[in-house]
């Protein structure tokens, strides 16, 4: 199994997407340990859709970066990186105001592909509003 890279740290993730779409959307890594990954957003308007209810891609967003970032802190000694190969998402309930979090459980963690589950919730009461499960292929350097 892979274990989690001790050389990351919460400040880096945060920084590391501070200028693409984890950073415009608000996205802030609470906590990182082996198999696990932590997260929330605070909700805004950019992320409704135009009928007032949060936009699902949203919550993929919150849920796919989260998964995405765990991957990182995961990758197996000599890898390059990784990309999604497969996401799927229920969608549960939605919120109109506050944060939501979510929390990334790694369920295979292969030399060659990972396997993460995300739960999302509402802040301020734990409701489940989304599950989330990704695949991610892990991309090798060139021999």
């Amino acid at each position: 199994m892979t274990k989690l890279h001790s050389d990351f740290s919460i400040e880096e993730f945060n920084q590391r997407g501070a200028e693409y779409l984890p950073g415009y959307l608000g996205i802030e890594i609470t906590a990182v340990s082996q198999g696990t990954l932590s997260s929330r957003m605070s909700i805004r308007k950019l992320h409704f859709a135009p009928n007032d209810f949060l936009h699902a891609a949203s919550i993929v967003a919150l849920a796919d970066t989260s998964c995405g970032y765990a991957t990182y802190a995961h990758l197996p000694e000599g890898a390059a990186s990784f990309t999604t190969i497969e996401l799927k998402s229920n969608h549960l309930g939605t919120v109109r105001e506050g944060g939501i979090a979510c929390i990334a459980t790694a369920q295979h963690l292969g030399r060659n592909t990972q396997v993460w589950d995300a739960v999302v919730t509402d802040e301020s009461n734990a409701r489940k509003i989304a599950l989330f499960r990704c695949t991610q292929m892990i991309l090798w350097p060139n021999s």
